[in-house]
């Protein structure tokens, strides 16, 4: 209990969150893989990479214009935000399930088909009261309650797949079910427990609907694009190589380079309502200090991890994909990757401080130009290396890309270069490292005699 409570600050607690999903759902996923069929697995493969991409769409029109004009704001215009986005977020909702309904009419007779279009559409909806749930905890940085809902959310289909596996009841459709019933008890908690605020939806106002819809066609465009920038060099090699087992080694290496991503993204989760707080009093330069606070820490800290991994990668793909992977490319082209993960803070921070500033057109053309440098770049690396080390080396221009144009966009208008980042990073990384030890004797002091928690050692 003693170390839970020393745990217990807005990093442990956003990492945690941001792990469950994708630990639980590796399990999760390596369980069905060995209990479904081949044509199972393939139809729940193409039911999660199609809902996948639906999500994004829908939380890349709502999640960062709700976190932006949440955070920070006053009670009254929280109301209004939150409403505003349940009533949009509704509306697209809705459309979806009316054209899954059309696509229904026309593929009905394929079962498996039928299936997925029938249940892809229940379960979109299902999900949508704890998707604003965890996107209103994100804005007023209640990353607890975000860690329970993630466990709640993963940890239901878990165990529904447990019970079907023990039953020998695994198949594509009622794995479908599962996943649906998760969905749903998922967000008839969030409703019970108010933590959707469902009925702030009386507060919507057409002008917030508007200024929603109007940030959100951008960020919408980003995520998109994101998504595309993540998934091109596998759709490249498919198509440019014969042997399908190429895609394998390829796709290994890329989820293992994503682990970095975690971290990542619970900094962001972070940061993003501290930020976007910052910008709505009217405090650019605290925002651009968060901002190079976290992207130097983060890059500092990537430093020692990506040339560990270089060095092991070997027994890391060993470890991961088993022999089948050790004698392939697979290490080489995750050793590649390791090579421009310090880039990847930099890159973050710089999208979303622009979508903060309210530049969302400005970080959608940053993404495109990459995706737009990846296409083009493994094109070219095949065409020269005759192999995926040149799909692999063409990610380091395309980040490298994005990070001279994002650097480019944000000098217009804000103080700071990119040495300030990386010393601030070198800085903040020491005085961590050098209060950690205080920081955990504190907190025992502190439960022993009861004193409130200082403000001062929390990592801001």
């Amino acid at each position: 209990m003693e170390v839970l409570k020393k745990l217990s600050n807005k990093h442990t607690l956003s990492l945690a969150s941001n792990a469950v999903m994708p630990v639980m759902g590796m399990v999760t996923v390596s369980m069905l893989a060995r209990t479904l069929s081949g044509a199972d697995f393939g139809y729940w493969t193409f039911f999660i990479i199609a809902y996948t991409l639906a999500s994004f769409f829908r939380s890349g029109f709502l999640q960062t214009s709700l976190v932006k004009f949440y955070s920070g704001a006053s009670r009254e215009r929280a109301l209004n935000v939150a409403g505003s986005t349940w009533f949009l977020g509704f509306v697209l909702t809705s459309v979806l399930v009316l054209l899954c309904l059309c696509a229904f009419l026309f593929f009905h007779s394929n079962p498996s088909t039928a299936i997925i279009i029938k249940w892809f559409s229940i379960i979109f909806f299902c999900q949508f009261p704890s998707s604003i749930a965890l996107w209103i905890l994100q804005a007023e940085e209640r990353f607890d309650r975000m860690f329970i809902l993630n466990l709640i959310g993963q940890g239901c289909f878990f165990i529904a797949i447990v019970l079907l596996i023990i039953l020998h009841q695994a198949n594509f459709q009622a794995v479908i079910y599962a996943y649906c019933a998760s969905a749903a008890i998922t967000s008839l908690f969030t409703i019970v427990t108010g933590w959707a605020n469902i009925t702030s939806i009386t507060h919507k106002s057409w002008l917030c609907i508007k200024e929603l819809t109007h940030f959100g066609k951008y960020s919408v465009g980003t995520s998109i694009s994101s998504y595309l920038l993540s998934g091109s060099d596998t759709f490249i090699i498919k198509f440019m190589f014969a042997d399908p087992a190429v895609v394998g080694i390829y796709y290994l290496a890329q989820r293992l380079r994503e682990v970095i991503e975690i971290p990542l993204r619970s900094f962001v989760a972070t940061a993003l309502p501290t930020m976007s707080a910052a910008i709505y009093r009217d405090d650019k330069r605290h925002m651009t200090y968060i901002m190079k606070k976290y992207a130097g820490v983060l890059t500092i800290l990537l430093i020692p991890v990506s040339i560990v991994a270089f060095i092991g990668a070997d027994l890391v793909i060993e470890i991961i994909g088993g022999q089948h992977f050790v004698a392939t490319s697979a290490a080489n082209v995750f050793r590649i990757f390791m090579c421009f993960a310090i880039l990847l803070p930099v890159d973050r921070f710089f999208g979303i401080s622009l979508d903060i500033l309210n530049k969302p057109h400005i970080n959608m053309i940053k993404v495109i130009l990459m995706l737009i440098v990846n296409v083009v770049g493994d094109f070219v690396g095949i065409y020269i290396t005759h192999n995926i080390y040149g799909v692999a080396l063409s990610s380091i221009f395309t980040f490298l890309v994005g990070v001279i144009y994002g650097y480019w966009m944000l000098k217009k208008h804000l103080n700071f270069t990119m040495m300030d980042i990386l010393k601030l990073g070198v800085l903040e990384t020491k005085l961590i490292l050098i209060d950690l030890p205080n920081r955990f004797k504190r907190k025992s002091l502190r439960s022993e005699v009861g004193s409130p928690k200082s403000e001062v050692e929390s990592f801001k």
